[in-house]
């Protein structure tokens, strides 16, 4: 009797094989990636609650939301730069922890103060303020990890699975916020994300790698180690054109994002559910562009895609201020195309030019150039959110979303006006580890 021949083995099972989550060495990255799903749809069922929160239960206005945008952003400015130092001297699996629990229990009081009848503004502030300082320290951790996790080969598709769940999270959350907020109120709807960071806490515990503590011996002053990861970015003549565009971008963007809310809410009248439609609708653009950014990128090659992947974006911003005036429907349509289009840009760019930078920096200085790149591209929104305050009290809404979408489409030149356009392989550190591939975990 011939033996049956074995079944050839399907393609989700050859996807998997080949791929990284299927990789020997891939069990951590999948914790990683599974804990940072959880937060990431919590994180945007309460980016729409936080600033509902605002408007709808406080009643804050143009300045008040410029405020709160501003304290949620702030950290970024004041901490972002010794933070990169702090880490580097760090386990970076401790740091993530730490972010997860530290943001989740700030989340947790503002459901508790409601409930106690005692919420106010200047708490709001106050609770923004602290997850943005847990953010910083998660974010350059988080960036810092990731090459210690994934072969060097492979740091671009890690980054691209990263960016799907975010994708995902982005299509999924606003929607399912606003419509939780209609039915629960915007209080308890922020315990949801306060949960998702407790629960992303315990898939990073279960991480088994555990990066060295960098010895005591080694440091320096702590100026002179931030000297150090500011020294690295800008002598990269292509990594400061990046920087440039990027933090423009978040400087005029900032504006912008104040006052959204207030802006859809109040003056469009699409409602809480309305709003949380377009914006998941809207972040389908963001999903494509995460499974897009990798086959662009090897297609198209990875310096032009940074400096030809915002361009699309770019009319498709002036798609919010033109919603005025236009009936719920319309409005709300306009608001998903404009989210839409600028999250394809956006997502590939982030995938093309983050893999470059963690490719392009020493492992020891990965800390310090993560956040020396976070103090300036986010030490921008702050700056832009306060503005943005101060343009939509004094002179309207709607100067204030013209202005941010000019500062926007002048932010994009330092790429578009470089050497990256001709570009299709960009450099990397020679690092003697660079390639080597993490030992499989037993």
């Amino acid at each position: 009797m011939i033996p049956a021949e074995p079944a050839a083995p399907s393609r989700l099972a050859r996807w998997y094989r080949t791929s990284l989550v299927g990789h020997p060495a891939g069990r951590d990255f999948r914790q990683l990636w599974i804990g940072d799903t959880i937060s990431q749809v919590g994180t945007q069922i309460g980016t729409i609650a936080l600033p509902l929160l605002a408007v709808s239960v406080l009643g804050a206005d143009e300045f008040e939301m410029g405020l709160l945008a501003t304290f949620q952003h702030l950290a970024f400015l004041v901490v972002g730069l010794p933070a990169g130092a702090w880490v580097d001297r760090m386990r970076k699996r401790n740091v993530l922890i730490a972010g997860d629990l530290v943001r989740g229990v700030a989340l947790l009081s503002l459901p508790l103060a409601w409930l106690a009848g005692v919420l106010t503004f200047p708490l709001v502030l106050a609770v923004a303020t602290v997850i943005g300082v847990a953010t910083v320290f998660f974010d350059v951790a988080y960036q810092s990890y990731l090459p210690s996790l994934v072969p060097s080969s492979r740091i671009s598709e890690g980054n691209a699975k990263l960016q799907v769940s975010h994708s995902v999270a982005q299509v999924a959350g606003p929607g399912l916020g606003g419509v939780l907020v209609r039915a629960l109120g915007a209080p308890l709807v922020i315990l949801v994300d306060a949960v998702s960071f407790l629960a992303s806490a315990v898939f990073v515990l279960r991480i088994r790698h555990r990066d060295e503590r960098a010895p005591g011996n080694d440091r320096r002053a702590l100026h002179v180690e931030i000297g150090e990861g500011l020294g690295f970015v800008f002598r990269q003549p292509l990594l400061r054109r990046i920087v440039a565009t990027t933090g423009a971008s978040n400087l005029f963007g900032g504006i912008s994002n104040a006052l959204l809310v207030l802006y859809a809410i109040r003056d469009l009248g699409v409602g809480e559910a309305g709003l949380g439609l377009a914006l998941s609708v809207g972040a389908i653009g963001g999903l494509a562009g995460a499974l897009l950014a990798g086959p662009l990128i090897r297609l198209v090659g990875e310096g032009r895609t940074i400096a030809l992947a915002l361009l699309p974006g770019l009319p498709a911003l002036a798609l919010v201020p033109l919603a005025a005036g236009h009936s719920r429907p319309v409005a709300i349509a306009m608001l998903a195309a404009s989210t839409a289009v600028v999250g394809v840009g956006i997502v590939v760019y982030n995938v093309a030019q983050v893999s470059f930078r963690q490719r392009l920096c020493p492992r020891r200085l990965l800390g310090r150039m993560n956040a020396s790149v976070r103090f300036v591209v986010w030490g921008t929104m702050p700056v832009g959110a306060f503005l943005g305050g101060i343009i939509g009290s004094e002179y309207g809404v709607l100067t204030a979303f013209w202005v941010g979408v000019a500062g926007q489409a002048l932010g994009a030149l330092p790429v578009l006006l470089s050497p990256l356009v001709r570009m299709r392989d960009l450099p990397r550190h020679l690092d003697e580890h660079a390639d080597t591939e993490p030992a499989p975990q037993s």
